[in-house]
């Protein structure tokens, strides 16, 4: 029997050179999901199906338009955006683009570590490690600039960690005993270090 499947897989595959094998679990298959499906009135009652089908049927018609809104795109460039702050660009680029946000500007340590960042291209691991630990500095110096603008933040609930307490107690439970597990695991080792 396996000979015989093998036989004439070995055909299809001459005829298709595409063909991976398997000719009859995939006719198998086939013929199962055929005979298996619903007929098309009882698929018909499901909401939402074949809303491809008809454009009445559509969840955006009638919020669609044709042709689109955007339909008189200006030639050429948009209007470059004054520069009022800082902004980086990868240095594989010829300059700013056209629009850029505003709202956060780089500053303090968080700025600096960006700044060297992005003197790096990006197809470099360092660049986008320096990223990431730009932001997580980022998080501390808001926190020391609420402190100095006399504003005590809520950390734990910004962390959600009392969402977490109500909702999922078990797993902020394992989050801590990690956390505490990698501190104490850390600390052993400096503490082994030290004494060597």
């Amino acid at each position: 029997m396996d000979n015989e499947i093998a036989r004439r897989d070995l055909a299809e595959q001459r005829r298709n050179p595409q063909h991976h094998g398997h000719v009859d679990c995939e006719r198998q298959m086939d013929y199962d999901l055929n005979r298996h499906s619903p007929p098309r009135d009882d698929l018909q009652r499901i909401p939402g199906w074949g809303s491809d089908l008809d454009h009445k049927n559509r969840p955006a018609i009638p919020m669609e338009r044709t042709p689109p809104r955007f339909i008189h795109v200006p030639q050429g460039q948009p209007v470059q955006q004054a520069q009022t702050v800082e902004v980086f660009y990868s240095p594989e680029r010829p300059g700013i683009t056209p629009i850029f946000g505003t709202a956060q500007p780089p500053k303090w340590l968080s700025g600096a570590i960006r700044r060297l960042a992005y003197k790096l291209p990006e197809n470099d691991l360092r660049h986008w490690l320096m990223l990431i630990a730009a932001d997580r500095v980022n998080v501390v110096e808001g926190i020391v600039d609420d402190l100095r603008h006399g504003h005590v933040p809520n950390v734990l609930g910004e962390m959600g960690i009392r969402a977490e307490l109500r909702h999922n107690p078990a797993g902020l439970v394992r989050k801590a005993l990690i956390a505490t597990a990698v501190v104490g695991g850390i600390a052993l080792l400096r503490n082994r270090h030290t004494h060597h």
